[in-house]
């Protein structure tokens, strides 16, 4: 372990433990660590996360309520019409059926729930009839409630509060530069406009991204100084699990660790966000899963998730107490 490399890693923790903001410059010389030395930064990292956001992990379960025939063409996304895939296809589910999971997840318990719907967004009548499902999701459930329905405005933002959504899911997926390799049928902007309309609504925002898309580290660490621009407090980090026929199906995965270096370089940018564990971490982290949590995760997407499975919740929160954390 090198004590120059150390040295950087403890000056950098105590600058952020003093509540200053890490320059990208100083994030970049994290991403060049390797071997020994990621350990001494993923410490840093749990550090930060115990006394800048707390041991306490949220929980947050989804509902893929409309599925496939999206008219984007999302290179890694198995619900594109551009791609050839076995997703499951359906319209907007019953209110009996989400309501079902959801009694369901929160006995299992998750504290959130949202409902995600494929598509560039949503139509006024799937609209109408998702308001009409919140609401009775309010009555019937204390559960904290998410919508994930693509890019929305100011006025459907408000809607959504006043039928009891407090928190708007719209990922950034990647960073701006690295965008248009992964989309072409929309524009970054598009997603920066649906994240400040939804804050203009009072609506807390939940937005991260996809990495092993074949970006870089620093376009990696681009997308967490945006998410950091926009005051995101919930920051969901999905690791790509290739599907076949999509476009991305043949792409090769970063390796465990480089994935746990920038879960832990988030941690020093977004000390006080909350981490969000999401989908392909399964596959992506393989053994390593656990230690996500000692680079910084403080909240973990559980249940399955959009087109692929998750673990059980029950496991997922018996790694988080084996990690002395809480739920």
């Amino acid at each position: 372990m090198s004590k120059s490399k150390v040295d950087v890693i403890n000056r950098l923790q105590d600058k952020v433990l003093a509540g200053q903001d890490l320059t990208p410059e100083e994030a970049q010389e994290l991403g060049e660590l390797e071997g020994p030395d990621l350990y001494q930064l993923f410490a840093a990292a749990s550090r930060i996360r115990d006394q800048r956001a707390g041991k306490k992990v949220d929980l947050c379960s989804i509902v893929n309520a409309k599925s496939g025939r999206c008219s984007e063409d999302c290179k890694f996304c198995s619900q594109s019409a551009h791609h050839r895939t076995d997703v499951d296809v359906h319209d907007l589910l019953d209110e009996a059926s989400i309501l079902e999971r959801a009694l369901q997840m929160e006995a299992e318990g998750a504290k959130r729930y949202a409902l995600v719907t494929s598509g560039r967004g949503i139509s006024e009548e799937d609209l109408v009839k998702a308001l009409d499902i919140y609401r009775r999701l309010a009555q019937e459930t204390n559960l904290k409630l998410c919508a994930s329905l693509g890019i929305i405005n100011e006025d459907m933002a408000r809607r959504l509060k006043e039928a009891g959504v407090t928190r708007y899911h719209h990922n950034l997926e990647t960073s701006e530069s690295y965008f248009p390799h992964i989309c072409t049928t929309h524009n970054y902007q598009d997603r920066i406009n649906t994240i400040k309309a939804c804050q203009a609504a009072d609506l807390e925002v939940c937005s991260g991204g996809i990495i092993s898309l074949g970006e870089t580290m620093g376009q990696r660490l681009e997308m967490a100084f945006t998410l950091r621009d926009l005051k995101v407090k919930s920051v969901p980090i999905n690791i790509l699990n290739p599907i076949a026929g999509t476009a991305l199906e043949h792409q090769s995965m970063l390796p465990p660790l480089k994935i746990l270096q920038t879960i832990a370089i988030y941690r020093f940018i977004l000390p006080e966000a909350m981490l969000r564990f999401a989908g392909g971490r399964e596959t992506a982290l393989r053994n390593l899963q656990a230690m996500g949590y000692l680079a910084g995760i403080n909240a973990t997407l559980v249940g399955s998730y959009l087109t692929t499975s998750g673990r059980t919740v029950a496991e997922d929160i018996q790694m988080i107490l084996d990690m002395g954390l809480e739920v």
